[in-house]
């Protein structure tokens, strides 16, 4: 049986880069997420999963060690705090992506990316040098 950590990290580390591979095949689907933020509803299902993935994930992975599993708990953490903070301030937070978009969307890419082959190289032991 596997740790809690390793499972979080193939599970991130799977999510990340399939996120990564869809929005690089299918670059318009960012544009569609962002418009879609402009619907209450659609915010607020998203501000519940977001809420929901965050809180299970810090249930159950609230490590705040100094290797790599801190970025599992960072990832909890941070979908917490966006869930948060679109169901409480809904116009800033859209504003404020939108933002991030616009301005770093090919370095967000790029960081989903090594961080989930990071996560993936940690729960399969793979090395990289």
């Amino acid at each position: 049986m596997e740790n809690t950590s390793t499972f979080l990290a193939k599970f991130w580390g799977w999510y990340l880069i399939i996120f990564f591979l869809i929005l690089s095949f299918n670059p318009k689907r960012i544009v569609q997420i962002i418009r879609d933020l402009k619907d209450q509803k659609f915010v607020i299902i998203t501000s519940f999963i977001a809420i929901i993935i965050g809180l299970l994930n810090i249930l159950f992975h609230n490590i705040w060690e100094n290797n790599w599993t801190v970025i599992i708990t960072l990832i909890g953490w941070l979908s917490l705090l966006l869930g948060l903070s679109l169901f409480i301030f809904p116009q800033r937070t859209v504003n404020w992506l939108n933002f991030v978009n616009v301005k770093f969307v090919q370095l967000l890419y790029m960081l989903l990316f090594l961080i989930g082959i990071f996560l993936l190289s940690m729960a399969y032991g793979f090395v990289f040098v």
